[in-house]
This record gives C-alpha cells, sequence and structure tokens, in this order.
C-alpha cells in the first residue's frame, strides 16, 4: 500500500507574522511565484512606493509591456479601506495591472473587482488573489495564489497559453531566444552586469545595470514592431526625479548622438513611470541566421557603446 501524507493548511500568520515586515518583503522577492498565477512576468520596481503621503505595498512592471503594476496586499479579509487604497495607488501610478492579494475575499469585494474589469478599458486587468499556504505532514509550508478576480478574456487567454502553448514556446520560440542570446551575453561577460538569472534564457529582453539605481541598459526583440532594440531605460517611484533625469540627458542630446554615431529615439512617456532612450534595427526572433547572426554582431556592439557614451553622464546626474 502506498504510504501518502496527509495535506494540511497553514494559517498565514505562522508563516508571515507580520502583514508589512514579513509578507509585502516576501511578494516583493518572489515576484515569479505570483507572475505564474497571473499568467505575467513580473519585475519588481520597489516596495513601500510613496503615493502622497501613503505607500503601495509593491510597484513592479510586466517585462514584456513595461506597464506598471500596483499590487496591494493584506493577510485579513477584504475591507472597503484596502479597496479605496488600491485604486488610489493604481491611479497614483497609472497602473495598467492592478493586483489586491489577500487572506480572504468579500463577495462584494471579488464583484467590484469584476465590475470594474467590465467598466474599464482593455488595457486595464484587476486581479483578485487569495493567498494560501499549505504543507504535507511535517514539511514546510508552501504558499498558493488562487484567482478569484480576473480580467473578462483572461481565463481563456491564459488557459490556451499554459495547457497548449506553453510546452511549444519553451520547446520553440523559448529555444529561438536561448540560440540567439548565449552568444550575446558571453561577449558581454566582463564587460557588462546582467540583471536577473543567467540560466534563464528563453525570454526576447535582456537588462544590465548602469551603476544608477532606476536605469538600466536593455535588449529586447519588439513583437508588434518586428525590431530589436538596444535601450536606456528609466523608470522609479521618484517620477519627477526620472523626468529629470531624461530631460537632462536630452539637453545633452547633440553630445550624446554625436559621441554614438547615430540618432536615437528619445521617449518621455509623461503619462508613464518610464522614460526610453534607443536604437532599434529590423528584426525576428523567427528570422534567418543571415539577419539574426549580424542582429546579434549590432546588439552587443550597442550595448557597449551605450554603456561607454552614457555611463559618464549617468554619473554625473547623481554625483
Amino acid at each position: 500500500m502506498v504510504d501518502l501524507g496527509a495535506i494540511e493548511q497553514v494559517d498565514l500568520r505562522d508563516v508571515w507574522p507580520d502583514e508589512a515586515q514579513d509578507f509585502t518583503p516576501w511578494i516583493a522577492e518572489n515576484l515569479d511565484i505570483l507572475g505564474d498565477a497571473l499568467g505575467l512576468d513580473l519585475e519588481l520596481l520597489t516596495n513601500e512606493a510613496a503615493v502622497g503621503s501613503f505607500y503601495l505595498d509593491v510597484l513592479a512592471q510586466e517585462k514584456r509591456s513595461l506597464r506598471p503594476v500596483a499590487i496591494e496586499n493584506q493577510l485579513g479579509r477584504t475591507d472597503h479601506g484596502h479597496l479605496g487604497q488600491l485604486l488610489t495607488y493604481a491611479a497614483g501610478y497609472d497602473a495598467k495591472i492592478v493586483v489586491w492579494i489577500t487572506g480572504d475575499f468579500r463577495d462584494e469585494h471579488r464583484a467590484a473587482l469584476d465590475w470594474l474589469n467590465q467598466k474599464t478599458e482593455d488595457d486595464t486587468q484587476f486581479f483578485g488573489v487569495v493567498v494560501e499556504a499549505w504543507k504535507i505532514d511535517s514539511s514546510r509550508p508552501a504558499p498558493h495564489f488562487r484567482l478569484v478576480a480576473f480580467p473578462n478574456d483572461w481565463q481563456k487567454r491564459t488557459v490556451s497559453t499554459t495547457r497548449q502553448g506553453r510546452s511549444r514556446i519553451e520547446s520553440e520560440e523559448g529555444r529561438r531566444y536561448a540560440d540567439f542570446y548565449q552568444p550575446v551575453l558571453k561577449a558581454l561577460d566582463g564587460q557588462m552586469q546582467l540583471i536577473g538569472k543567467r540560466d534563464v534564457m528563453s525570454q526576447q529582453w535582456y537588462s544590465f545595470h548602469t551603476g544608477v539605481r532606476g536605469v538600466r541598459y536593455g535588449a529586447n526583440f519588439y513583437r508588434t514592431d518586428g525590431v530589436a532594440r538596444v535601450e536606456v531605460n528609466i523608470a522609479g517611484v521618484n517620477k519627477e526625479r526620472h523626468k529629470w533625469m531624461f530631460d537632462s540627458l536630452m539637453e545633452r542630446i547633440e553630445r550624446i548622438e554625436t559621441n554614438l554615431g547615430e540618432p536615437l529615439e528619445w521617449q518621455r512617456l509623461d503619462d508613464s513611470v518610464n522614460s526610453r532612450i534607443s536604437i532599434a534595427r529590423m528584426g525576428r526572433i523567427d528570422d534567418g541566421p543571415e539577419i539574426l547572426e549580424p542582429l546579434r554582431e549590432w546588439m552587443v556592439e550597442r550595448l557597449l557603446a551605450f554603456k561607454r557614451v552614457f555611463g559618464p553622464h549617468l554619473a554625473e546626474l547623481v554625483e
């Protein structure tokens, strides 16, 4: 006879005794687990993000689209106060993805998120998530996120992606990204510091440290445009500071573009916490080697050139 263990639910306070000191930092450090539940690739911008005299628990962004993500959590049962805070914080950062994590959802609050998903534009999404902790016999507790509210088309789209398409993406498209980026990262090794895990290469973008908080160099494939880009991305909770940094760099546009030897695309993005300075070249990940091989060389050269040219200017801005 097979000896099976007994599954037992664990009190959330036994895992995270304090919401602010324990649970919020854990969420910020484990956005990949939350992202798997939501079907999103999330990247932390900051926790305890200021909105006036209030603070959003976690401010993140969706990696591919760079859409701001507002995450508010509570270990107890949902209440009107947290719903109001969630909407205030989402408005403060113009969040396109809004996530409310709680230990228990009242029906009226779940219905409120459903109503918001019906009434808002398609590019704004609200998620209600119940967090649970489970263990088998005397094992360590394991977190589990259970969605109770989500956008109208999310379930159909996510089921299609995870059940029908994920294995294909990982085996085909993911392999193509890994094949493309592995030589790029090897060529940059020792010259630029990668942000994130080096052993995960089945994604369409990579970011590198600049030495300045909130500013990073990036290499991306933009599917909708059919182009690859090398960019400086400026983002963070202090929107005023980061827009100032963009404006200060733009005041030096002539020197920067002269030193690079080519014009750039300058996107201040006033309605976003992000700003971008980039250069693009035609290319898709499913192109043949006659396009991807020179594109790979171009990407390495431009990343190093961005570091050489932008590095001193960024250093001056934070002196």
